[in-house]
């Protein structure tokens, strides 16, 4: 695809501002390390930044709330209020758990297994040939909604993502969180300066839907992991641990733990209301031409999962709409609808 006559793939590269003339994009501006600021014009400008740096790059170049724009010293090509509001992601947790077997993977985290496991890699075997999250899941949280709002992921191994582990050998571990918070940020650039990074404002736990949610989700995570065809298994729980308990506890706990699922988005979101940026039927950002979005900020909410998938299915209409190809039928098939019990 690279040595196409009609691509250029420039890498170690900050865009810096989309080039206007009135309010027509015509390219973007863009610079490599500490050189000079370049300049290539375009027929039409495409962001795939993603949930953080799309909407940077907009209020950089001009469009988005203009009282905020102007008071940083920023031309205002087109007011649109909703760039950089809207911000959604997952939070997640894990709970660990002890293990009385020696099965899980707790042995292959010591550093002098590392280059045999390298060389295994090679060959697409061993430990390293997997992420380990082989088994996951769904539920709700109460039989009140009406569809599956919590997500987990199974790992067989005690392990933080930056690498630490718990005291005491084996173990084994559920990630869990809520997959459809009403909690809502926003993505603020805090100066002209496009290598400063945006004010970034989750506002996790904000809500009371949200604290709900999380303490319902520790306490489903729990009852799952203390089932008795665990029990063969089960050492307890070494976090957050028997000591948190309380819904109080258990939210200050989440808001110590609680990581990011590494899902930003929403925040130049589809619609045809006053805080929609995208235009739903052809991708391109309202009040302005020669430019579109394609990438999770797009997302109105977030979806009831990982975003990876859904987000290339957006590339990939947003692809046909581009080629002006016509649409698919809409697809018939059924799905999960919640029956409540009687």
């Amino acid at each position: 695809m690279r040595k196409r006559p009609n691509l250029t793939v420039r890498t170690r590269t900050l865009v810096t501002r989309v080039l206007f003339e009135g309010k027509r994009a015509v390219g973007v501006e863009y610079r490599r390390g500490s050189g000079r600021p370049q300049r290539v014009r375009a027929r039409e400008i495409i962001l795939c930044g993603g949930a953080i740096n799309s909407p940077q790059l907009l209020q950089l170049s001009g469009v988005g709330n203009a009282e905020e724009l102007r008071a940083l010293g920023i031309d205002v090509v087109h007011d649109l209020p909703g760039v950089g509001e809207n911000l959604q992601d997952h939070l997640e947790v894990y709970i660990q758990y002890a293990c009385k077997q020696p099965v899980s993977m707790q042995p292959y985290l010591a550093k002098w297994r590392a280059p045999f496991i390298g060389l295994q890699w090679l060959f697409r075997t061993g430990p390293a040939a997997t992420n380990h999250f082989e088994a996951g899941g769904f539920v709700r949280s109460n039989e009140d909604v009406p569809y599956p709002n919590l997500m987990f992921h199974f790992l067989p191994v005690a392990v933080r993502y930056d690498g630490s582990v718990p005291a005491g050998g084996h173990g084994y571990q559920v990630h869990v969180g809520p997959m459809y918070s009403d909690a809502v940020g926003s993505v603020k650039v805090k100066s002209r300066d496009p290598a400063e990074h945006p004010a970034l404002r989750f506002n996790y736990l904000s809500t009371e839907q949200d604290r709900r949610e999380w303490v319902e989700a520790v306490r489903v995570a729990r009852e799952l992991l203390n089932q008795p065809a665990m029990a063969p298994y089960n050492a307890g729980e070494i976090s957050p641990g028997p000591s948190v308990e309380t819904d109080e506890e258990i939210l200050a706990w989440v808001a110590k733990d609680g990581e990011t699922a590494l899902h930003p988005s929403c925040t130049c979101k589809m619609g045809t209301d006053e805080m929609a940026v995208v235009d739903p039927g052809s991708m391109r950002v309202h009040g302005v031409e020669g430019l579109r979005v394609v990438d999770a900020s797009v997302m109105p909410y977030i979806t009831n999962g990982n975003i990876y998938a859904p987000v290339m299915m957006i590339a990939e209409k947003a692809a046909d709409l581009i080629l002006g190809k016509d649409p698919l039928p809409p697809s018939a098939a059924a799905y999960y609808r919640h029956r409540p019990l009687p």
